[in-house]
This record gives C-alpha cells, sequence and structure tokens, in this order.
C-alpha cells in the first residue's frame, strides 16, 4: 500500500460548536449569533484549557481563555458553503459534498398533506406535530398515546421526522414499518426530510424512557465521500456514535453505538486503542440535542468543559504518526432566539504528535477542507469540493 503521512486521523465533530456569525448569517436569521462566545459570558468564563493550548481561544475572543503564544496546534475556522445549516448538511459537507438544495426543516410542524398520508398508509392518527425534545414529547403526549394508539410524530432544527410509540402498544416491528412507510412519503420533493427516526419508549405515564431500539432511515449522500473513497482503497472507517446515520452506512467499514458524549469519548479511545489504518470519525451529540436545542447555556457549557477534561486522555491515546482534526459541523447559540440551529463559522484544531510546528491556517471557504486533506493523506481520489491544507502541518527539519 502506498505510504502516506498520517497512519490514522482521528476527527471528532463536536455537534453544534459554533464560534461566530457566518458572513451569511442574515439570510438565515443569525445574526448575532455566536455559540461558544455566548455561552462563555453566560458561564461568565469557560474553564478549556485543554482547547485552549490547542488554540481555541486564537480563533475568536472566548471569555475565561486566552490566546496562546506557541499554541500545541494548528487552528482555524472554517465556513460552511452549502445552503442548509443541518447536521447531514455539515457533515456531507467535511467529507467532500456540497449541498445546493437545502433539506427542509418544520418550524411550525409537518405540513396536512403529509400528515394525512401518513394516517391514511399507516391505519393511524397523528398527535403532536411540532417541534419538540423528545424526553419532553412522550411525557405530555405518552398517556394519549397508550390509550389511542396514535402516533407522537414531531421534529426538531435538523430535517428531521421522529415517531415516538410505546414498544406495548405498537410493536417495534410494526413501529419500523411505519417509519418505512413515512421514509417513502419523505422523499417526494416538496417534503424532503434528510432522516426519519424511530424513538421507541416503555414504562408508565411519568415514568417514561426511550430504549435503545432507536432506529435511524437517512438518505444516502448525494454524491460519493471521500469516506467512500477510503473504503474502496481498503481503509478502515470506523463510525462513532451517529455518523453511520447521517451517511446512511455508505462509506462505513465499521459503526460503533453511543449513549452520549462522554460514552462517545470512551469509544473512541477504545477504538483509538485498536490496530487500523485509516480513520475514525465521531460525533458528540450532546451539545446540540441536550443543551442547544433546548436553549441551556449553562448545561451546553458544562458539557464542554467536560470534554475538554477528557481530551488528554484522547490525546495520550495518540500514536506518533496519528493525527486528530477537532471541528463542528453548524452552531446552536443557546442565546439565540427560538431552538433552531445557528449559520456560524466552526473552529478547526489539528494536533499530532508528529508535527514539527503550529499556529494559524487560513480560514477555510467551506468544510469540505477536511475531506480535502483526509483524501490527500491517503492518496485517494480528491472531492470536488475542498482544498487540502495538507501541506501546511507536514513541515521538514
Amino acid at each position: 500500500m502506498e505510504k502516506f503521512r498520517y497512519n490514522r486521523i482521528h476527527l471528532i465533530v463536536l455537534d453544534s460548536v459554533g464560534i461566530g456569525e457566518a458572513p451569511d448569517a442574515e439570510a438565515f436569521g443569525d445574526v448575532g449569533s455566536n455559540t461558544l462566545g455566548h455561552i462563555a459570558e453566560e458561564m461568565d468564563g469557560l474553564k478549556l484549557p485543554n482547547l485552549e493550548r490547542l488554540g481555541l481561544a486564537n480563533i475568536a475572543p472566548i471569555k475565561g481563555l486566552a490566546p496562546q503564544k506557541e499554541a500545541q496546534g494548528y487552528y482555524t475556522k472554517m465556513q460552511e458553503a452549502s445552503v442548509g445549516k443541518d447536521t447531514m448538511t455539515g457533515h456531507w459537507e467535511i467529507m467532500g459534498l456540497s449541498i445546493d438544495d437545502a433539506f427542509k426543516v418544520y418550524p411550525n410542524g409537518f405540513p396536512k398533506e403529509l400528515i394525512d398520508q401518513l394516517e391514511l398508509k399507516t391505519g393511524r392518527k397523528v398527535i403532536g406535530n411540532k417541534p419538540a425534545s423528545g424526553t419532553e414529547i412522550i411525557e405530555e403526549l405518552g398517556e394519549e398515546h397508550m390509550k389511542t394508539g396514535a402516533l407522537i410524530v414531531y421534529t426538531s432544527g435538523d430535517p428531521v421526522l421522529q415517531i415516538a410509540a410505546h414498544e406495548e402498544i405498537i410493536p417495534i416491528e410494526e413501529q419500523y414499518r411505519i417509519c418505512e412507510i413515512a421514509r417513502e412519503l419523505t422523499l417526494q420533493p416538496e417534503f424532503l426530510v434528510g432522516r426519519v427516526i424511530a424513538r421507541p419508549f416503555v414504562g408508565k405515564p411519568g415514568t417514561f424512557t426511550r430504549t435503545t431500539n432507536r432506529h435511524d432511515y437517512a438518505l444516502k449522500p448525494f454524491g460519493k465521500t471521500v469516506m467512500n473513497e477510503l473504503q474502496d482503497k481498503g481503509y478502515d472507517v470506523i463510525a462513532i456514535g451517529k455518523i453511520a446515520d447521517i451517511y446512511n452506512g455508505e462509506g462505513v467499514t465499521e459503526a460503533v453505538r453511543t449513549t452520549g458524549n462522554m460514552d462517545g469519548v470512551d469509544q473512541l479511545v477504545t477504538v483509538m486503542k485498536k490496530e487500523f489504518e485509516g480513520i475514525s470519525f465521531v460525533n458528540l451529540v450532546d451539545f446540540d440535542a441536550l443543551y442547544g436545542h433546548r436553549r441551556d447555556p449553562i448545561g451546553y457549557g458544562n458539557a464542554l468543559e467536560e470534554f475538554d477534561a477528557r481530551l488528554p486522555e484522547i490525546m495520550e491515546a495518540l500514536r506518533p504518526n496519528d493525527l486528530l482534526i477537532i471541528t463542528a459541523d453548524h452552531g446552536n447559540d443557546p442565546t439565540h432566539e427560538g431552538t433552531d440551529h445557528t449559520r456560524e463559522y466552526v473552529p478547526l484544531l489539528v494536533y499530532s504528535p508528529s508535527n514539527k510546528g503550529a499556529g494559524e491556517l487560513p480560514i477555510r471557504k467551506t468544510f469540505s477542507d477536511v475531506g480535502a486533506t483526509i483524501a490527500d493523506n491517503f492518496h485517494v481520489d480528491q472531492p470536488e469540493h475542498g482544498e487540502s491544507f495538507l501541506s501546511a502541518l507536514v513541515k521538514e527539519d
């Protein structure tokens, strides 16, 4: 196999950790958004010493953090080129795609035409049909669902249609069949939804809990990603967390499920101790799902500090010829109006024990620069979009 510069690349996406409004924020109603900046203000200063040493505060001012004269890593920020600000769009762009037709989001619930078709084809009524937290909506509507057998349908800031149902009221196989029907309906251009998600739960009113039988029905990426290129050339692509779902399994050689941020870090460290050639790719979803959408800046800040405390463990697991890339897929400013994502720059931090330099990289014009760099490293075909920054990382003695 052809020699390459780094044997393994570990890519961490801190879901929704934006670092200030993008130049086109006004078009998205997000002027003034700044996920990290506003969280730091609400916390009266963030304590992120490990991210700080990598150069996080060199990218933009963050209360509590100081710019480093000699940062450990390379640092910059990236602008999203695609037209959306959702999870799928951000991740697909990271791996070399540009999404020109935005997935549809439904801040006021799904249109009557779609709900009518879903009721007709499943034989069940729909309740809910609004943006909501998954745990909160089953507490609100779970008892009614148990009495009537109606489907609890809800959405979020992402282009997703979620269906919650009690496993004793609607058997899990029927829940999956219902979601397959919804998936077919939402492929219609007028409804185009990125994912349909089965969210089964159990228990009694007041003590409902979601089960591990969640199942995602996603679209395949609209083109070949860098992950596909790596898989085709025999490299490992180990997807941790919801990465496999985001790409509908495309280009994934191994999928590892997680239950949250800290389990995601646990699974990443376990993977890093394995023998493989290629990439590990993890999404830490709690920042977005538990704190961004719920507009909880203090919870968000605590979660960031919790991740930062685990970063030394990740860095200690790096082998000399490993590369670590930390970035995000969009913003979700918990002080912004509404519950939607925010159109922001995302941070980019890059580190390897073998790097002979560090410092500022030029601002990236697309998230695809990450995918282009990975492709460049492993000598696979470059994506259509993106420019590699690999040469800036590899400095000779």
